[in-house]
């Protein structure tokens, strides 16, 4: 069983060290409760309103940013998901970064890119598996919009991820509500895993966030979740054992290959 922490977290626009720091009250509070993982939202360490500023605020995988990250990761005990600004060369890529003490960290780079301000900002990247063993798990990565292709979803779960890490940044409106939902629990049932996804509290110097962070589990149900958009850290234990009757009795990987 693995327990993980999710990070409904308010950023600061611009100011990497502040975020740092957040996620580093965090992750000691999360430790103390037990947690194995922690996993804070989309763009996690530049805000994701911060604008041109991220441009500026991005760093190489094995910058400062994730060296501190992973300092964090490794004084408690913990590993730790966040999204950052990756740089590689004349390339700025929407990243997300699992680190876990003196490990190599794995990194996510988001291939399905949401409306000209990303568009703006980053390269989008090849769809990719990065999979990651954690407590027992087998863990993958999408960021926010990648989600909401279900093909995305399903060549994780085809390539035996058991649980979907998303960070992401789900703006308020209808479009929102009817993601957080219902689309997150449709993506867990129809790959019959777990999907995690972990979103910005409150709001910005640009957008308004919906909140609404959730961990589904393969029979569709909800296991933990935000009813708002406040800032919080709550809680999953995650045991694939528990849902057996459920992967058992809904075999659609099993199946797809027979067709």
């Amino acid at each position: 069983m693995m327990r993980m922490a999710a990070f409904q977290m308010q950023p600061v626009c611009g100011d990497a060290g502040a975020n740092l720091a957040r996620i580093g009250h965090a992750a000691k509070a999360a430790a103390k409760a037990g947690a194995d993982l922690l996993v804070a939202p989309e763009l996690a360490l530049t805000g994701y309103g911060a604008g041109e500023a991220i441009t500026a605020l991005a760093e190489p995988a094995n910058g400062s940013q994730i060296d501190q990250l992973r300092s964090i990761s490794k004084a408690n005990a913990i590993a730790i998901v966040a999204g950052f600004a990756e740089r590689d060369g004349d390339h700025v890529y929407n990243s997300a970064a699992l680190v876990c003490g003196d490990t190599r960290p794995a990194i996510y780079r988001k291939s399905h890119l949401y409306g000209d301000y990303e568009r703006a900002l980053f390269t989008p990247a090849k769809p990719a598996s990065c999979i990651v063993q954690l407590a027992g798990l087998k863990l993958g990565m999408l960021i926010c919009y990648d989600v909401e292709f279900p093909e995305n979803v399903r060549r994780l779960a085809q390539a035996g991820a058991q649980m979907i890490l998303v960070p992401t940044a789900l703006p308020a409106g209808p479009s929102g509500d009817f993601i957080a939902a219902h689309m997150i629990q449709v993506r867990a049932f129809e790959n019959q895993i777990f999907v995690a996804y972990v979103n910005h509290a409150g709001s910005d110097e640009r957008f308004t966030f919906a909140g609404l962070s959730r961990i589904a589990a393969p029979d569709g149900s909800l296991i933990a979740a935000c009813t708002d958009a406040n800032e919080q850290l709550f809680f999953a234990d995650i045991d694939r054992h528990a849902f057996a009757a459920s992967i058992d009795g809904n075999p659609y990987l099993k199946d797809l290959t027979r067709i």
